[in-house]
């Protein structure tokens, strides 16, 4: 990935889908209401990414610092989860999207769990669309358990402490089989990344709008875009050295 964005379309995006909760209270309904209208916006944004070929969606829909929230609020979420699974799959499946869930999952109901592996198992060889849903997942978590399976390694003779780098620990964390992450959207005003793929976010560029979740449609998925085509992605490199190489490329 070399050179100005102009034109380019990432090949992966990661989307905090924050504001339901004040989506609802806007209209004087409780935050199940909005976390049910949020739904809505998720279909805009698989459409969005089959239609302009994007490879990998990543949405951030239950942190591991989640489990803090109303227990009401955590149960109705549950109760969602299970619904989307039951509802969603399917058109998810006969579109060719992949889906997957990354995070710890064995804090959730066997029933939901169960749930989750079925429908990643019944969409595995879909190539259209990476859809990862983040769900009990937390940044940190996902660098600490490629430690763990670092230190295990070690334990078992099977690496040197010594030869544990970055590239060794990059491919044992979530998504480490598909595009380094491109561009990260955060909804609903608020301007940080919540421990969210803190790994993946490295030279990811950062987009963040007012707009709350359930009102994001394709209009402003396209405005996100045409901020990251507008943008020159130097990773490390000067304006100058980017320029040349883009030209050497298409010369």
């Amino acid at each position: 990935m070399t050179g100005p964005a102009i034109g380019r379309v990432p090949r992966h995006l990661a989307i905090v889908m924050d504001g339901n909760g004040r989506w609802a209270k806007q209209r004087r309904r409780p935050r199940s209401f909005g976390h049910r209208a949020g739904q809505k916006a998720v279909r805009q944004a698989v459409e969005f990414c089959l239609m302009k070929g994007i490879e990998s969606l990543t949405l951030f829909a239950f942190s591991s610092e989640n489990w803090q929230r109303p227990p009401t609020e955590v149960r109705a979420l549950m109760e969602l989860f299970v619904r989307a699974l039951e509802r969603e799959v399917d058109q998810l499946h006969q579109n060719g999207v992949r889906l997957r869930f990354i995070g710890n999952l064995d804090a959730f109901e066997p029933a939901l769990r169960e749930g989750m592996l079925k429908a990643m198992g019944h969409t595995q060889g879909n190539t259209s669309l990476n859809m990862n849903v983040a769900v009990n997942y937390g940044g940190r978590w996902d660098i600490a358990q490629a430690a763990q399976k670092a230190a295990q390694a070690v334990a078992r003779g099977e690496i040197a402490a010594e030869s544990i780098d970055e590239a060794w620990l990059g491919q044992h964390t979530c998504l480490a089989d598909q595009p380094p992450l491109d561009l990260f959207i955060r909804t609903g005003g608020e301007h940080r990344v919540s421990n969210f793929l803190l790994w993946q976010l490295a030279y990811a560029e950062l987009y963040f709008t007012d707009t709350l979740w359930p009102d994001v449609d394709q209009a402003v998925l396209a405005d996100a875009l045409a901020d990251y085509a507008g943008r020159e992605r130097r990773f490390g490199r000067t304006g100058a050295q980017v320029t040349r190489t883009s030209k050497d490329t298409h010369a």
